[in-house]
């Protein structure tokens, strides 16, 4: 009860160690659980939870940048997706499932029959007949939904705590409230972009295979490999989506090695008009300078290949399901190729 506030804190404890939730003493307010938690890595630059959705999340991920081979890294180091946030979780009957079988654990563990009271007491004034959510709100089955906290471990603690414990109930076609935190069209623009993933950068060389000192390799994409990718993010039963593209842009080489001449020089490949990055090499170009490419300097007998790494830029951009839409920091996606470069003086192509 409000008057208990030692034993609330008690209770929220030994809740929080048998991995379960607990009502505020206002009795809105719930304690996650863990299984409510995406997983990722977010170094602050990376982009790469897990592809789908956190387990009992209603949102929903559909698109072809879902098949992939790896996220994205933001360009902004300074901006990554929500480490928290609120998102619609249980109907009614499920949520009353859900503390049935939580608050079943509770009272049968070992914990002191104070804090067992004051949990029957947190969930009378939640959901008994007098509680906000009288009887978990069964009779609108069907109509709404209960949302709550998630929060993405990938995220230092005190990132994924920006978003307080709290639970409350939506109906479909009422939008959400407007607190911070709280799932909109902008926020599942950003989830979107989280799960997004795409092709290797897998380039092509001329000469296939090892290379020769001081004769330059051309390096281009295959067009249909670098085409743009998306991912919709959606809450099917509010009508709320958006749709995250990703649109390769230019391609950036590093050639492992500072005994190297970059074409151009800046390594920065940009897209042709006719959306080609690159061109294949042609017999009797040989004496040309790739628009795309990389001559070796150095022969690789005495280091070891050199790493070449092939860095694909995507600009991101949304659009959502009110017509609103936006960009969000560009992405990149690099894929290292080990390169072995031999001493001969000249080839025939």
């Amino acid at each position: 009860m409000r008057h208990r506030h030692n034993r609330k804190v008690t209770a929220i404890t030994a809740l929080a160690i048998t991995v379960v939730a607990i009502p505020s003493a206002a009795g809105a307010d719930l304690q996650d659980g863990l299984d409510n938690t995406p997983s990722g890595n977010a170094d602050g630059k990376s982009i790469e939870a897990s592809v789908g959705k956190p387990e009992g999340v209603r949102i929903n991920y559909s698109g072809n940048g879902l098949g992939g081979s790896g996220g994205l890294t933001s360009v902004d180091t300074s901006w990554t997706p929500p480490a928290c946030y609120y998102a619609p979780m249980y109907t009614p009957e499920e949520y009353q499932a859900y503390w049935a079988e939580l608050s079943r654990e509770f009272y049968s563990s070992g914990w002191p029959q104070d804090d067992k009271d004051l949990l029957r007491d947190n969930l009378e004034d939640s959901y008994g007949e007098k509680g906000e959510y009288p009887n978990y709100n069964i009779e609108k089955q069907g109509e709404g939904m209960f949302w709550q906290v998630v929060r993405n471990d990938a995220y230092p603690v005190e990132d994924q705590l920006a978003c307080e414990y709290r639970t409350f109930f939506v109906e479909f076609g009422d939008p959400p409230p407007d607190v911070p935190g709280v799932v909109n069209i902008s926020t599942l623009a950003e989830l979107a972009y989280e799960q997004t993933r795409v092709p290797d950068t897998d380039i092509e060389l001329n000469p296939d295979g090892d290379q020769t000192v001081n004769l330059a390799t051309w390096v281009w994409l295959d067009q249909a490999a670098f085409e743009p990718v998306s991912v919709t993010a959606s809450l099917d039963d509010y009508g709320l989506w958006a749709t995250t593209t990703a649109t390769p842009t230019t391609l950036t080489i590093e050639p492992g090695t500072s005994d190297a001449r970059l074409h151009p020089a800046s390594g920065e490949c940009a897209v042709g008009g006719d959306g080609s990055i690159g061109e294949p090499y042609s017999r009797g170009r040989s004496g040309e300078e790739p628009p795309c490419g990389v001559t070796y300097l150095r022969a690789t007998h005495a280091t070891g290949s050199y790493g070449l790494t092939a860095s694909l830029t995507w600009e991101i951009s949304w659009e959502g399901s009110d017509g609103s839409g936006a960009s969000l920091p560009s992405g990149v996606f690099e894929t290292t190729h080990e390169i072995t470069v031999s001493e001969v003086q000249a080839i025939v192509r």
